[in-house]
């Protein structure tokens, strides 16, 4: 049963954030801002001008105190110890920001907003450096790759996903997760394959940076392997009835939890199953040859494929959590030394299940 963290909102939580110091942050719609005590006691709050939703929160690692959050077109940066005065804010997107996400430098900060748009904002300078247009419609999210400052992934409601380096203006590597689809299935589709476009709306980076997930509308949740400048599918498999909101790695760990419009929480072993399919003899189809950009399979065998009942069948979530109300944001982390799953729903509190167990 999961513990219900009440009395900081009035309307639906949209984000969560954790810092290592133990503090917690949640942004609401209209505006709201609520820190937390590690007992879910809510020790301060705020409501932005406009009352604009906030959409993302994010603490700084070196400074726990600090955090970032977007509220419409705009990011403040606040001292959660007087959340009521911004120490700064940037207006430097068009559109309503969707996510944020900082480099481990701390140097960078990536805005990823309703036109398509990821702004890239150096923090020491208050200015924008990049500004990456590719995606053709919304981008939903944005994750700067761990141990590497100059490189992220994003990706859309354009059903695509990006690789960039800061030092190109373009992507170095781009893939449709529709067109994917269609190449790989087999015989007759089932019903609503065809109904979910893989619209894409979360995107997560382990610790090491070379391993990242993305959820989309169409249910799966596909397992990413970057090879220098390129990205090699090496898992999708299909654990949600409905689109999948959010995926969120746990820290130092290829433990992946994921959340759906179903109102379901997984907890998935990414590396193992990862593993499993290396060791397995696949099957052979006759696949178009892929178009240039998009994804091989490891070894770069674009024969080799595995089909949908197939990798269904062999992936089997390590937790199933029916939490009965559409996820908005997951966060897996530690509070009072024990490790937790934070999830922010279509209510006004946060719900917290122990994972005693991993």
């Amino acid at each position: 049963m999961a513990v219900k963290w009440t009395g900081g909102h009035s309307s639906p939580i949209l984000c969560l954030n954790a810092s290592k110091e133990g503090l917690l942050a949640s942004g609401a719609e209209g505006g709201d801002l609520t820190a937390w005590g590690e007992d879910g006691t809510p020790l301060g709050h705020t409501r932005f001008q406009g009352a604009d939703d906030v959409t993302s929160v994010l603490f700084s690692p070196s400074c726990p105190t600090k955090l970032y959050a977007s509220h419409g077109e705009t990011i403040s940066v606040l001292d959660v110890r007087s959340l009521k005065d911004s120490l700064d804010h940037f207006h430097v997107n068009e559109e309503e920001i969707n996510c944020l996400s900082l480099n481990q430098t701390e140097n960078l900060l990536a805005s990823a907003d309703d036109s398509g748009a990821i702004k890239i904002l150096d923090l020491e300078n208050k200015k924008v450096i990049r500004s990456l247009k590719r995606h053709s419609n919304i981008c939903s999210s944005v994750a700067f790759r761990p141990q590497r400052p100059q490189s992220l992934v994003s990706c859309g409601l354009d059903m695509q996903v990006m690789l960039w380096s800061l030092q190109k203006a373009r992507p170095l590597w781009i893939t449709n997760l529709q067109e994917e689809e269609t190449e790989e299935m087999e015989g007759p589709q089932s019903p609503g394959q065809l109904l979910n476009p893989a619209l894409a709306h979360s995107i997560s980076v382990t610790s090491c940076g070379n391993i990242f997930s993305c959820g989309a509308e169409d249910g799966k949740v596909r397992i990413f392997r970057v090879t220098g400048v390129k990205c090699e599918q090496e898992l999708g498999f299909k654990g949600h009835t409905l689109g999948v909101s959010q995926v969120c790695f746990l820290p130092e760990s290829y433990l992946l939890l994921t959340g759906g419009n179903d109102g379901k929480i997984m907890l998935w072993d990414a590396n193992s199953e990862v593993e499993k399919k290396q060791n397995s003899p696949t099957k052979r189809t006759h696949r178009k040859k892929p178009k240039r950009g998009t994804c091989t399979k490891q070894g770069g065998n674009t024969n080799a494929s595995v089909t949908d009942e197939e990798e269904h069948g062999n992936v089997l979530p390590k937790l199933n959590i029916e939490h009965g109300e559409k996820v908005n944001w997951l966060l897996g982390t530690k509070i009072k030394g024990h490790q937790n799953i934070l999830v922010a729903d279509q209510t006004s509190c946060i719900s917290v299940y122990p994972l005693n167990e991993f």
